[in-house]
């Protein structure tokens, strides 16, 4: 069960499973899909339920872990931790699907959250949604993160949707354990990070493509 409440961590620690040994995820079909429905419109969000929210993210100072070098006194954390399962994000913006593409945070090295729970339907716009494999397609100028059900899924060396792909890459995430069915609920935090970071650029966070796309 994903964590409910984040405790940042004092030591360095090894992943419950060796990550060369983690499963390879199940990864989008390359073909054309059966179905679409664009989130970044009204109809296609109130067709899974989705109410988008967002928050500005920020690098915390924070005591380097007890095992670091002795040189390294400090480092950094992110807050709010905003990926864990039932995060209350009750008091954040609420951001209209017509507005996900509007731009947020102050520019330069920036980064923005953005949570929604998705409830596949029965009939999505016109598709029988039963039996169908649903895929999670979003794009976010620069890089995204995307956790589902509180969970970030990678595996270490093979392709792992759910991580930085490139750079203004989609990144598209099976949702589920292949398919889906009416009824199944997903909570979504994507972490939205404004980049190249070391190349600081003068723009901002933008959400290009937001969808789900259904295969037979």
């Amino acid at each position: 069960m994903p964590p409910t409440q984040y405790i940042r961590p004092t030591h360095s620690m090894s992943p419950a499973i060796p990550p060369l040994l983690q499963p390879q995820l199940p990864l989008a079909p390359l073909l054309p899909p059966a179905h679409i429905v664009d989130l970044m419109t009204d109809a296609g969000s109130a067709a899974f339920g989705a109410v988008w929210r967002a928050k500005e993210a920020k690098l915390v100072e924070c005591p380097a872990l007890s095992d670091a070098r002795p040189a390294f006194k400090t480092t950094y954390d992110v807050e709010p931790h905003a990926e864990l399962l039932g995060f209350d994000d009750a008091g954040w913006e609420k951001v209209p699907a017509t507005d996900l593409g509007g731009k947020r945070g102050g520019g330069m090295v920036s980064f923005h959250w953005f949570r929604t729970t998705l409830t596949i339907p029965a009939n999505a716009e016109g598709f029988d949604t039963a039996g169908a494999k649903a895929v999670l397609h979003v794009n976010v100028d620069d890089y995204a993160e995307v956790w589902v059900n509180g969970a970030l899924p990678r595996t270490a060396g093979r392709p792992s949707p759910a991580a930085i792909q490139g750079f203004n890459m989609p990144n598209r995430l099976v949702l589920g354990d292949n398919l889906v069915a009416p009824g199944d609920k997903f909570e979504i935090a994507v972490f939205a990070i404004n980049g190249p970071i070391s190349a600081v650029p003068a723009n901002f966070v933008w959400f290009r493509e937001a969808k789900i796309e259904f295969f037979r």
